[in-house]
């Protein structure tokens, strides 16, 4: 009885192995009928692969680890933290330095320096796509790339010249059909650009391919579209560029100040080395930095007066009666019931929402550079500035900052343009000119009447 018992048992367990033998072979059936309904190359296929990111990291540039020999060797003693910290400030009071050079030079410079930066921080993006390109010899992406970057600078930067000096070149016969057609144009440019792309697309690589066109499009819309907006802000006034710009500076740094002295709590895993205490004191040095410092422009026509062609002149100008927003006006407080009249200028009010936006939001555009560089496992996008990275590193936060300021004196500030305006009038034709010219006489003499 015991050994029929036996023989059941040992019958009953030969069954479930070959159960759990059958099943496993059906999953194993499954998963390579799976498999084949895939792309033979389906793990080939993510962008970029996760077995090529190391080689990837190995190929791109680490800014953090280059340092000039002469200071490497000066600074050999020091702990690596505290080397560190001298390289970053040494860097960062030459760029200060620089950027106030730039300030100088007028307008020109600082948008001929804005267009630099927007294709440097380009090439630093679209070379890590590249490392995917030579690993699989894609064809014709490098070409692509900056092709489509000169037709969005073309699209862009004529976007501007028309809206700031549509009425002189209007005047020029032979670019009048330039600024008539200018979106016509830039879209036609667009379209070679597709085609080409297009005709590029190579068998058992179109998922890699498409992905490159969609890297490039989104770091167009990074870059360019930020660059374009701030070349805006410019022509608003130097204001509206400097305080903004160094608001961002001056977060950064005093984040990077607060919290190598008292950082204690990590802020986000994005960035490991971010504190809370850096962040909360960063954020209260920069709206104490933007009052001050936006105090001090003020007083000064040079930074203040939008940016005009003068067609007496027949150069740019800047020089204006101050608006409203530059002239002192007195504002009543009461504290503990003790009154007190101040004399402000009211963008002091405008340079406290640049100054929340710029400490609170504004670092998430550091968080979103890291959380890009963490999915390729690399410190940086570059090696140009010593301690720092690339350019890309310095202004990931500054083009999120571009975008807010210009919607902001959209929807605060900015009325409509007398230039654009006059620009449109004459692209009508000339019946409708009378017309619009007919009302604006009538109606000016009802006023002065």
């Amino acid at each position: 009885m015991t050994e029929v018992r036996r023989r059941k048992g040992e019958e009953e367990a030969l069954e479930d192995s070959s159960a759990v033998a059958g099943s496993g072979s059906e999953a194993a059936k499954r998963n390579s009928a799976a498999d084949s309904s895939d792309h033979v190359d389906s793990e080939e296929e993510k962008i970029p692969e996760e077995k090529f990111v190391e080689e990837l990291a190995k190929n791109l540039p680490q800014g953090t680890d280059k340092t000039p020999e002469l200071l490497d060797s000066a600074l050999k003693d020091l702990p690596d933290r505290w080397k560190n910290w001298v390289i970053r400030g040494i860097f960062t009071w030459i760029m200060i330095c620089g950027f106030a050079l730039i300030i100088y030079g007028g307008p020109l410079a600082l948008m001929i320096t804005t267009l630099l930066v927007q294709v440097k921080c380009f090439q630093e993006i679209i070379s890590i796509g590249y490392q995917v390109y030579r690993i699989h010899g894609l064809p014709w992406f490098r070409s692509l790339s900056w092709y489509f970057l000169l037709t969005s600078n073309y699209f862009f930067y004529g976007e501007n010249l028309v809206d700031y000096f549509g009425v002189v070149i209007n005047r020029v016969e032979y670019l009048k059909f330039l600024v008539t057609y200018h979106r016509f144009l830039s879209f036609a440019l667009y379209i070679i650009g597709f085609v080409w792309f297009v005709l590029s697309l190579v068998k058992k690589y179109y998922i890699k391919q498409f992905s490159l066109f969609a890297w490039t499009h989104v770091s167009l819309l990074i870059v360019v579209t930020q660059s374009y907006l701030i070349i805006q802000n410019i022509f608003e006034g130097l204001i509206w560029f400097i305080v903004p710009v160094s608001m961002i500076v001056c977060n950064d740094v005093m984040a990077y100040v607060f919290g190598f002295f008292f950082g204690r709590t990590p802020l986000i895993k994005l960035s490991p080395k971010k504190t809370w205490e850096g962040f909360i004191g960063g954020g209260f040095a920069t709206v104490v930095f933007g009052i001050l410092f936006s105090y001090v422009l003020c007083n000064y026509q040079y930074f203040i007066c939008p940016i005009q062609y003068s067609e007496e002149l027949g150069r740019m100008t800047m020089s204006c009666v101050p608006s409203y927003l530059f002239t002192p006006q007195e504002y009543s407080l009461k504290l503990f019931g003790i009154g007190k009249t101040l004399s402000l200028y009211p963008y002091i009010w405008h340079s406290i929402s640049l100054s929340l936006f710029s400490s609170i939001i504004g670092p998430f555009g550091g968080f979103f550079a890291s959380g890009f560089k963490r999915a390729f496992k690399i410190k940086d996008f570059g090696d140009m500035i010593p301690g720092h990275g690339g350019i890309m590193d310095r202004f990931d936060c500054q083009f999120l900052m571009a975008t807010f300021v210009n919607v902001y004196i959209s929807s605060f500030i900015r009325t409509p343009s007398p230039a654009k305006l006059l620009t449109q009038i004459y692209n009508l034709k000339p019946d409708q000119q009378y017309q619009i010219y007919q009302s604006l006489k009538d109606n000016l003499g009802d006023m002065l009447t």
